[in-house]
């Protein structure tokens, strides 16, 4: 079963002006929309749009309006960030400091706990434009690791250290959070981390593992202790959050953020963290007409040993960008050699490629971006937020994966958002 994926394009004018908008020709199942200024108008620079995910696993429908909540106000702080002139590595930390913030989320506040009862967290970020990396894994006691990791890819910018020792982009454990601390990052104690839900799950988790035990030996409770650690995985354990930005210039990046699995081994580290499989983000260059950026969710061993995310960046230079992600979870995720021995493959994707717009006959105040973004998953659900710089408030679409998959299409009139959604 090929998990929903959703496709909108958006031709967007990087002018905040009164403006015509029409929408062109559909393209393979899709609405692109343009937005163009009358030549006696001027641009003030306002522009960017951002798609987020609070994960990609099971969400209770009790938690669906928490969801939707946090991926609504995420949107809102990237494109206030975005507003007041900041690039798209700055907005896409943003995003993500407001989904660790939520205690219903699986990253930062609220993370799942491990063996020992204690929270360690992975997060990474990258910069399209520069393609700097920054990522920290089975970090403790640091509120918003996100935060870390976009530091770790800041300070990497600057260049050499002393006696021309080369920064480090990823740093794990103990040595991560020494490192925050000394760059000004604020501790947090351990036990602030975990919520009430965090600790219930935790409970009902030790239970489980705890009845288990003390059943047949051997083969019987090998199998037992996979199919419970799958029952874990469908039920609301994978719920990593990541979100995907391009700003007012056309830069792209993308960020991850996560608890890691339920109950996982204390030190055990992620996609979250790990190049290449929790995200990704490269603006086009002379080898790709598109930037892309790519933000995973899902079994972190599975996304890892896929490299998902830059495998689905690699997939959106092709003309077709929703055949293109359909044929790469197929084929690379799904279908991927590296995953036969697995009964069920779990993992999402969010994905972003924009380029450049040309006008038949251009003119000085026309600038614009075409944006497409698309998103897909295997397991049971994901939770989706977006929203563009002219937008009054982020759209969000929450629902359970579907044979084939939709086509979500997006088109704006006189400041007003209209949808269009068909099946294929």
């Amino acid at each position: 079963m090929i998990g929903l994926t959703n496709y909108a394009g958006v031709m967007e004018s990087l002018m905040n002006s009164a403006e015509e908008k029409q929408p062109s020709s559909p393209l393979t199942n899709s609405w692109a929309k343009k937005q163009e200024s009358s030549k006696s108008q001027k641009p003030n620079g306002v522009g960017g749009f951002v798609l987020v995910h609070a994960g990609a696993g099971y969400h209770s429908e009790s938690k669906a309006k928490e969801y939707k909540h946090v991926c609504k106000r995420a949107c809102q702080r990237a494109v206030d960030q975005l507003k007041a002139g900041a690039l798209a590595v700055e907005a896409v930390a943003a995003a993500l400091v407001e989904l660790e913030d939520s205690p219903f989320t699986n990253a930062g506040m609220g993370s799942n706990l491990n063996l020992s009862g204690e929270i360690e967290c992975d997060a990474s970020i990258m910069d399209g434009k520069s393609l700097h990396f920054g990522a920290v894994g089975a970090l403790s006691g640091i509120r918003n690791p996100v935060m870390v990791a976009n530091r770790l890819l800041s300070e990497a910018q600057k260049g050499k250290l002393s006696a021309g020792r080369i920064p480090p982009c990823f740093l794990v454990g103990r040595g991560a959070h020494d490192w925050a601390v000394s760059h000004g990052i604020p501790p947090c104690p351990s036990d602030k981390m975990a919520t009430k839900f965090s600790l219930s799950a935790y409970k009902r988790n030790k239970r489980k593992m705890e009845l288990a035990e003390k059943m047949d030996t051997g083969h019987n409770q090998t199998k037992k202790r996979r199919q419970s650690s799958e029952n874990e995985n469908g039920s609301g354990c994978l719920d990593t959050v990541g979100a995907v930005v391009v700003d007012l210039e056309g830069n792209v990046a993308a960020a991850v953020s996560s608890g890691g699995l339920a109950m996982k081994h204390p030190g055990r580290v992620g996609q979250a963290a790990h190049y290449g499989c929790g995200c990704w983000a490269e603006n086009a260059c002379n080898m790709n007409s598109y930037s892309t950026a790519v933000s995973t969710s899902g079994c972190g061993e599975h996304l890892i040993r896929t490299m998902l995310a830059r495998e689905c960046s690699a997939a959106m230079q092709s003309e077709d960008a929703h055949q293109a992600l359909l044929e790469a979870m197929q084929n690379k995720f799904i279908s991927s050699p590296f995953l036969a021995s697995e009964d069920r493959v779990l993992g999402g994707v969010i994905v972003l490629r924009c380029c450049r717009c040309v006008e038949a006959q251009p003119s000085q105040n026309f600038q614009g971006i075409l944006v497409e973004f698309l998103w897909s998953h295997t397991t049971e659900s994901m939770c989706v937020g977006y929203m563009s710089a002219q937008d009054s408030k982020a759209k969000l679409y929450g629902q359970d994966s579907t044979k084939g998959a939709l086509v979500k299409c997006v088109t704006q009139r006189e400041g007003r958002s209209k949808t269009k959604a068909t099946s294929k």
